[in-house]
């Protein structure tokens, strides 16, 4: 049998020269560990997923050009690897390429498009219909990418009938909590029911929404998991190269979150980060990704006291900052507050204060975080939940205003898991126990809190992941055992927020079904459930 190395690495969209640069490098490690064949991920020549980069005519023809020249410059090993393909009549494929003695070998076409969840490959590509069967160093080899080996008896089965001795699937598989378990019992069914050994290579890397964890295997014919990559981690895996453990689910979210956050960054040229901090266990947990994914030199979290901040949440964010080593700023809003009511006091006259000088506060936060990103080129991470995008307790221009939103695919019960995961990795905890112990405040009005208006988060919580995540109906929620009053007001509240989530900044994807491409909920919308 080949000796194989499985080449994990991370890509980014639409850097032709660097993937190729990167390509190059692992072939030549691989090389030298003496594989004769090294597999790279679905894609992996202009990066995944590259949307409507694929309807212009000259990147396809660049990823092309680059697959060529990269093709003469490999010899003395055999190289499997993703990019596009076109054909005479501008059809485009998503396709894999075999290349060896400095020439570009065999090609073959996917032929499941996958058209769901964050997935539209069948507006782009069209699928192929070619064998994928090759024969290298005397090894007959099925190819397939990606949701060729999810499909039941697609292409991997005819190529294992046709007599493969082994078939290699490239992937580029978005991670969500629990994916790796989902991807590896699937892969040691497809091992099983052709009896043929499996190798599947997937990407790792941050992609705008996405964050793909790697987790690339070799998988026996009986189901055995022979070797298997580190999540999130790039990673030359060989044939012989044992066997990563599976992270623990708040380990596993934590690190897709860090890697998310730090390649949105870095990918779009930002070197340090920003963030407004309240004292509250969202800013806590933001600050803490922040830090370990950029260094806390790189970090400035700003406290922006208003008359309803306490003293406690104030010496929370203190304490955070000191805890954590990052940079710290306190910028006071009093004044400014009192100047916006004074404008506005005329227009206002006879009536009460209500939510419009709650959100003035969040507001002039937000104006005062996009100044100091535009004077020093900070990227602005946003701290809200998805809990709270879900039913709209947040403010368009306010709390929103920022580059990316960290947590947004993260429940608030979640929240407070992660944030007590991450200080179990400290000696001392970072977050201060009184942030995890005080009810959650936005600290707009005297007294407020966050449940005496959305309900316990528990149930919030369960209402939603039913509702947003399961797609159940208000009555089977009710039926499930939750209080009719909450999930008529909670599923009122999604619905009709759909406005301010798609003016948010994008945020990583963690679970099934997060606000953005899974989520397409008009918003102009007069369907009542």
């Amino acid at each position: 049998m080949l000796k194989l190395a499985l080449a994990q690495i991370n890509p980014t969209v639409g850097d032709l020269a660097a993937n190729a640069r990167k390509i190059l490098d692992y072939t030549a490690q691989a090389q030298k560990a003496g594989a004769q064949l090294v597999v790279f991920p679905e894609l992996a020549v202009c990066g995944y997923p590259p949307e409507d980069l694929l309807l212009k005519k000259h990147f396809v023809a660049d990823n092309i050009k680059m697959l060529d020249g990269l093709a003469k410059k490999i010899h003395g090993i055999s190289v499997i690897i993703g990019f596009v393909d076109s054909d005479a009549g501008g059809k485009i494929y998503n396709a894999a390429a075999m290349i060896s003695d400095g020439k570009l070998q065999e090609v073959y076409y996917k032929q499941q498009l996958p058209n769901y969840g964050v997935f539209d490959e069948k507006r782009y590509f069209t699928p192929g219909g070619n064998s994928g069967i090759m024969t290298i160093n005397g090894v007959k080899v099925g190819v397939n990418i990606c949701e060729d080996i999810w499909v039941d008896g697609a292409v991997y089965q005819a190529q294992a009938k046709a007599g493969a001795q082994l078939l290699i699937n490239i992937s580029s598989s978005p991670y969500h909590a629990g994916k790796l378990k989902d991807r590896e019992r699937l892969l040691m069914h497809r091992a099983r029911e052709t009896k043929t050994p499996l190798v599947y290579v997937n990407t790792v890397g941050g992609q705008d929404e996405l964050v793909f964890d790697g987790g690339s295997m070799i998988v026996a014919p009986d189901g055995r998991i022979l070797a298997r990559a580190r999540q999130f981690e790039e990673q030359l895996l060989l044939s012989d190269g044992g066997v990563a453990a599976v992270l623990d689910e708040p380990e596993e979210i934590y690190q897709a979150l860090v890697l998310a956050t730090r390649d949105y960054a870095i990918k779009n040229g930002f070197k340090k980060v920003a963030l407004g901090l309240s004292g509250g266990i969202d800013s806590a947990l933001v600050a803490c990704i922040a830090c370990d994914a950029f260094g806390p030199q790189n970090v400035t979290g700003v406290s922006m006291p208003s008359a309803f901040n306490s003293k406690a949440t104030r010496q929370d964010a203190r304490a955070l900052a000191k805890n954590l080593k990052m940079i710290f700023k306190e910028i006071p809003i009093k004044r400014i507050y009192a100047s916006y009511l004074k404008t506005t006091a005329p227009s206002f006259a006879g009536l009460k204060a209500d939510a419009t000088e709650e959100n003035i506060q969040a507001r002039i936060r937000g104006n005062i975080l996009m100044a100091l990103s535009n004077k020093f080129g900070w990227l602005i991470l946003t701290t809200g939940n998805k809990s709270e995008m879900a039913v709209g307790y947040c403010t368009l221009y306010g709390d929103m205003s920022g580059g990316y939103a960290v947590i947004k695919d993260v429940f608030k019960t979640k929240v407070y898991a992660l944030a007590r995961y991450r200080n179990s990795l400290s000696r001392a905890p970072l977050i201060p126990k009184s942030t995890l112990l005080r009810a959650p405040s936005a600290e707009l009005r005297p007294n407020q809190t966050d449940e005496e208006t959305l309900g316990s988060y528990e149930d919030l919580d369960k209402i939603l992941m039913a509702y947003v995540e399961g797609h159940a109906s208000p009555q089977e929620i009710i039926d499930a055992g939750m209080d009719a009053k909450l999930v008529a007001r909670t599923v009122h509240l999604v619905d009709s927020n759909e406005y301010k989530r798609r003016q948010s900044p994008p945020g990583v994807k963690i679970t099934p079904c997060a606000f953005g491409k899974d989520w397409r909920l008009p918003i102009t919308n007069r369907y009542k459930e």
